[in-house]
């Protein structure tokens, strides 16, 4: 099963997806996608840790998630991915954006055998026009890779002020 988890910045969708996440038993693996490049960004990085189980494996994948989803395929019967978006920005920083993405595309497309998924991106097509080119583009991409997993995901729920709403069951 794939599901998918979007909200905005701060909206409680990593919450709620931890939530559906701690639902489940058997061996479960945490992939994070984030780096942190600022002391913010960093703390942010710890509490997230804090609030884990500690017996919850981790892999930190950065622009490669593909790489990290195929190793934990064969060892895991749940994964959390948290998030896309930070996903996306590594593989556009480093200029592979467009081969990475085919690549996970690609892979969830034939995920039926593989274990449950859950998936956490930012929806970031709500706000005003970015002023910027390079934001245009990420918000343009992040907003095609979450409607291309949207379509491959069983379930697709929108978290906002901490309150989900399922968009897909």
């Amino acid at each position: 099963m794939i599901r998918l988890v979007l909200g905005g910045n701060k909206s409680g969708k990593s919450d709620y997806a931890l939530d559906l996440f701690s639902r489940h038993a058997g061996r479960k693996c945490f992939i994070a996608t984030g780096k942190a490049h600022d002391m913010a960004f960093r703390r942010q990085i710890l509490d997230h840790r804090k609030e884990r189980d500690p017996a919850i494996h981790v892999f930190e994948s950065g622009s490669d998630l593909h790489q990290v989803l195929v190793k934990a395929r064969t060892g895991f019967d749940h994964l959390l991915v948290d998030s896309l978006d930070f996903w996306l920005f590594s593989c556009l920083y480093n200029g592979c954006g467009e081969e990475k993405r085919g690549e996970v595309i690609r892979l969830l497309s034939k995920w039926k055998e593989g274990p449950d998924i859950i998936f956490v991106s930012c929806e970031v097509g709500l706000g005003p026009i970015a002023p910027t080119r390079e934001v245009r583009q990420f918000v343009r991409e992040l907003g095609g890779l979450n409607q291309e997993v949207a379509a491959l995901a069983d379930e697709v729920y929108l978290v906002a002020a901490g309150l989900p709403l399922t968009l897909k069951k």
